[in-house]
């Protein structure tokens, strides 16, 4: 059976790290990602949903809800990932569904997401869903007190 729920407590959000950590490849430990994930959860109100099948986690998606200017209300998702063994099995289609859904249901203009440059596949997957590219995301890293 295919579930697809919110992570609320620490034993699901450490059911999300195997999946998570092939996309987010900094975090080091479950441990870290406990943590971060918690933190995240209270300071940005950001969500992590997950799929399941049989017990296993299959795919993952973070997100939180924001409002702009140039767009209206939206859910931006900062991470979507399917577990690479569990690729091309529809997983990651049906917890984009599921993102689409979440949105009209909360009442949001559109879905946001960034994407690396370098994952193509994924671009192939966005704009097969429908996705535009609708601008370049520029960054900086902040120096920190000391100079580093």
């Amino acid at each position: 059976m295919i579930e697809i729920k919110f992570a609320l407590n620490d034993k699901q959000i450490l059911d999300c790290y195997p999946v998570m950590k092939e996309l987010r490849t900094h975090l080091a430990t479950a441990e870290e990602f406990l943590e971060r994930v918690n933190r995240q959860q209270v300071n940005c109100m950001y969500n992590l949903a997950y799929l399941e099948e049989n017990g296993e986690v299959k795919a993952c998606a973070g997100f939180e809800f924001a409002e702009k200017l140039h767009c209206g209300k939206i859910i931006y998702v900062d991470d979507l990932v399917t577990l690479s063994s569990a690729r091309s099995k529809g997983y990651g289609e049906m917890m984009f569904k599921w993102l689409l859904d979440y949105a009209k249901m909360n009442k949001c203009d559109q879905l946001h997401l960034d994407s690396g440059v370098q994952r193509h596949g994924a671009h192939r997957f966005y704009l097969k869903n429908r996705m535009d590219i609708t601008s370049h995301h520029f960054a900086i890293n902040v120096p920190n007190e000391c100079g580093d």
